[in-house]
């Protein structure tokens, strides 16, 4: 009897992260007998910070975060995807990305990853709650800091959350982080940032800095406590009936000095390492699962959040997420792109404890901006134009 083709694939560990992984690695299986491929998972921390070297040696099939390319583009720890798929998929990919997703796996002139799932901070809230409160969803920072002080915001303020809500608050505050050598942004646009996160954090209560997006909306949807989220990463799983009895509004970003805030991009892409010793099998896995109509059905029914936009505009993928997608679609396409640089995944792991050290009154703003600045600098290394950042529609 021959022998199974085995894939192992490692992804994280959430039911947006795995099941639709399971699921399509099923599906395959049934369309490729001779295939067998397992997923196991990490957690979500694991996915934002930690270096991708040690699992493109022990697994074929990665799912990772957009900052990982940098590292894996440099080392060659990935295959090139652009050798091993056609052109036209490749082009169908980028004219059907979710905001700057498919790009933020291109670098060095090649692609490294296919955008499976997308993501950005958006907002969310309980809609069945605003007559209980007497209240209204807010539209502005002002009408936020008013809704958190009556302890009617969950907000997912972990010190890493934070550190990309701030990105957002710079570019609110007209700079665009990580765009000039031996600093990340202008002192006077970084310091007004940092103290607008530390109002609203003072405004929600301590507790918030131990909450996690997925915490924050396990709080909204268990309970009628809180009544909405103001940016956290966006899970249309929580929109859904199917998952949660209270089901989430989504949408879009409060305003904050006569603009909507910006979001940081999230989501994830599928890669295949160098060392995988089944390659034409993986990158055709690796396709199935990128492909529009898995992205739109099968991906999306799973729990997935797709990184395809015909999946976005789906009608029934919508129905079934109280218009999730539509909604929230416009907040990811004008999201910013984090750096890439290869050692930026270490500036990541060890920037939050700088920011959790503000947050809680243990040094101050100048301080901060002074020690982000500092691990930018000891981190940073290669970098070209374009391994620093980017977003669309010249934001950055």
């Amino acid at each position: 009897m021959t022998q199974p083709i085995l894939l192992r694939g490692i992804t994280w560990g959430h039911t947006r992260g795995f099941v639709p992984m399971v699921a399509t690695a099923q599906r395959y299986r049934e369309l490729h007998p001779e295939m067998q491929i397992s997923w196991q998972t990490r957690s979500l921390q694991d996915f934002a910070d930690q270096s991708v070297a040690a699992l493109a040696r022990d697994f074929d099939l990665l799912v990772i975060d957009h900052p990982s390319i940098g590292e894996a583009a440099a080392a060659g720890l990935f295959l090139p995807l652009d050798e091993f798929v056609p052109e036209d998929f490749l082009d169908d990919q980028a004219t059907h990305s979710v905001g700057a997703s498919h790009r933020s796996y291109h670098m060095l002139g090649q692609q490294w990853a296919l955008a499976i799932d997308a993501a950005s901070p958006v907002s969310a809230a309980r809609l069945d709650l605003r007559e209980r409160h007497d209240c209204d969803i807010p539209a502005t920072w002002a009408e936020l800091i008013a809704l958190a002080r009556r302890g009617l915001v969950a907000f997912a303020g972990l010190p890493l959350d934070c550190l990309m809500h701030w990105y957002g608050l710079c570019l609110n505050e007209g700079e665009a982080p990580f765009r000039e050598p031996g600093r990340i942004v202008g002192r006077e646009a970084g310091l007004a940032a940092l103290d607008a996160l530390a109002e609203l954090v003072a405004a929600c209560g301590p507790e918030c800095l131990e909450r996690n997006p997925i915490a924050a909306y396990e709080l909204l949807t268990s309970g009628d406590a809180f009544l909405y989220s103001p940016f956290a990463y966006g899970y249309s799983n929580y929109a859904r009936r199917s998952t949660v009895a209270q089901p989430l509004h989504f949408g879009g970003l409060v305003s904050r000095r006569g603009k909507a805030l910006v979001s940081t991009l999230g989501g994830a892409g599928l890669a295949v390492s160098a060392q995988c010793k089944s390659v034409p099998q993986a990158v055709d896995y690796a396709r199935f699962v990128a492909g529009a109509e898995v992205q739109r059905g099968l991906y999306t029914a799973s729990g997935g959040q797709p990184g395809h936009r015909s999946a976005w505009t789906d009608a029934e993928n919508n129905r079934i997420s109280q218009d999730f997608f539509a909604n929230t679609l416009p907040t990811l396409d004008a999201a910013f792109v984090r750096p890439r640089y290869p050692g930026y995944i270490e500036f990541q792991e060890r920037a939050p404890q700088v920011m959790g050290r503000f947050l809680r009154h243990e040094d101050s703003a100048v301080a901060t901006l002074a020690a982000l600045d500092d691990l930018d600098r000891r981190h940073r290394r290669g970098v070209v134009d374009e391994t620093v950042c980017f977003t669309l529609k010249g934001l950055a």
